[in-house]
């Protein structure tokens, strides 16, 4: 059972979307041109405080645990009550720190990310096998082991860990998610995080690249097939593109997006970028052995795959031989990959318009809602 968090209604706050030209000083995997485009019209501004992250693991996790000199009762905590739009998103400074069981620890956040998911659970449409409310939501985080359960074996206080904090997406997710100072993660969940990544790329990474690679796992994608992938430009796309090349050995990738994008499909390895804008990729002449649709057009993508391909279907209808299937979080995985993101092979990707401070939580999730962000939506710094 989930610990139970105190959210008394008087103590919230609505979190307002606020909007920023102001910059951090911050080097990405990838950069993209800055743009200065507001997505809703607010006259209230965030606090931007410049900040500079170290690419040492060590250097960052020591900076981020002396930070921690005591654990608190309480926390700061993105919380909603009831489920709706995002004007159900609440900010609240009394909500409990989760106990830690036996086989979890617990992580101070430093950075943490927002995914599709997140917005159709505070949606309501997961309720039937949702955790109860009121909800800390979050599932991707990068951050700093604080405290160790008894049946901790690897990790130890003072580490710099990122992960997918739900084993099962839809089924009882915590409680207590990522979008607070602290939450409670199993061990099993979690890897070290890159030494060459910074905690914002990190926390950017564990759904979408567990998405990716079970997704490919389950079509038996191998060296030597082709692929398509739909919305190559979002989060779980620019991660298919990457794997398939590097991991898996794919002989030939092509992806789609908006015209504006093509140049990063191809600087992420796809042999053919298509500009969905200008063209329709079900009339292409070829076929592919592995269609992933990170998008939902699965009627179109089973049009484009050989006989006796497969379709990856993440979203939307099904539609033969299309399959659906549901991420199932896995340190294991991320330490699998661990030596590709080290190398440079695969490389985050982070929206240009982020990273969003933690008081723009609600407009971050305004803009994951649109489906044009590029890469992943990540929220830092947390309080």
């Amino acid at each position: 059972m989930e610990t139970t968090m105190t959210t008394a209604v008087p103590k919230l706050t609505t979190l307002h979307p606020r909007i920023s030209s102001n910059s951090f000083s911050l080097r990405f995997s990838l950069t993209f041109p800055a743009k200065k485009t507001a997505l809703v019209k607010h006259t209230c501004s965030p606090s931007h405080v410049p900040l500079r992250v170290s690419a040492s693991s060590q250097s960052q996790a020591a900076a981020e645990a002396t930070k921690v000199s005591s654990i608190p009762s309480e926390m700061k905590a993105c919380v909603y009550g009831e489920y709706g739009g995002v004007e159900v998103l609440k900010f609240d400074d009394k909500v409990s720190v989760p106990e830690v069981k036996e086989d979890q620890v617990l992580i101070k956040v430093v950075a943490a990310a927002l995914n599709p998911v997140d917005a159709k659970r505070r949606q309501g449409k997961f309720k039937a096998t949702d955790s109860p409310l009121p909800t800390v939501p979050g599932y991707d985080v990068a951050g700093v082991v604080v405290k160790v359960g008894n049946q901790v074996k690897e990790l130890k206080e003072g580490d710099a860990v990122y992960g997918n904090i739900n084993e099962k997406a839809l089924e009882g997710p915590k409680q207590s998610g990522s979008l607070a100072e602290y939450t409670a993660v199993e061990e099993k969940l979690l890897a070290l995080k890159p030494k060459n990544l910074d905690f914002i790329q990190a926390a950017g990474l564990p759904l979408a690249i567990e998405t990716a690679y079970e997704g490919l796992e389950r079509t038996g994608f191998s060296a030597g097939k082709s692929i398509l992938v739909l919305n190559g430009a979002g989060g779980v796309g620019s991660l298919v593109i990457q794997l398939a090349k590097h991991v898996f050995g794919a002989s030939r990738i092509a992806a789609t997006s908006s015209t504006g994008k093509l140049e990063l499909l191809k600087s992420l390895g796809a042999d053919l970028a298509i500009d969905y804008t200008k063209e329709n990729f079900e009339d292409l002449p070829e076929k592919f052995d592995v269609v992933y649709d990170a998008i939902g057009q699965c009627d179109k993508a089973v049009k484009v795959v050989k006989e006796g391909g497969s379709v990856v279907a993440l979203t939307g209808a099904v539609t033969p031989p299309g399959f659906r299937f549901v991420v199932t979080s896995n340190g294991n995985t991320l330490k699998t990959l661990n030596p590709y993101l080290e190398s440079g092979k695969i490389k985050p990707v982070v929206d240009p318009k982020g990273p969003f401070t933690f008081s723009q939580v609600a407009e971050a999730f305004s803009y994951i809602e649109t489906n044009r962000a590029t890469g992943k939506v990540v929220i830092h710094p947390i309080p």
